[in-house]
């Protein structure tokens, strides 16, 4: 493979072929997490209304920390930044808990219909 000339700004045919096939591919992936995220959230709306139903706190500390430690070992075996597997499921964690708050606003008002 041939390289392009930073001077002109010209690319070579195959270093542009190459770029684009990965984009491609980050594009799928990208897609892919997309989607697995809203499955996620499908999933952790029906914990925030058994929560809900159960007067149970939208938040369970325990778990997150053993979630945390779970994620940060699977980031390693992938050879994935931990911390940043960390920071990614603390942002998740968050939006959860906000989820679970309003299901819980919204149950406590007798208004299932419209929890998030």
């Amino acid at each position: 493979m041939t390289t392009s000339n930073p001077g002109t700004g010209a690319v070579d045919p195959e270093v542009r072929h190459e770029l684009e096939r990965l984009r491609d591919s980050i594009d799928n992936i990208d897609a892919a997490v997309v989607h697995m995220l809203a499955e996620r959230f499908k999933a952790t709306q029906q914990v925030g209304r058994l929560k809900a139903v159960h007067q149970l706190p939208p938040a369970d500390p325990a778990r997150e920390s053993r979630q945390i430690e779970r994620l940060r070992r699977l980031a390693e075996n992938a050879k994935l930044d931990p911390a940043f597997a960390e920071k990614f499921l603390n942002f998740i964690i968050a939006e959860v808990i906000r989820h679970h708050e309003r299901i819980a606003e919204d149950t406590q008002q007798g208004d299932t219909a419209d929890a998030v």
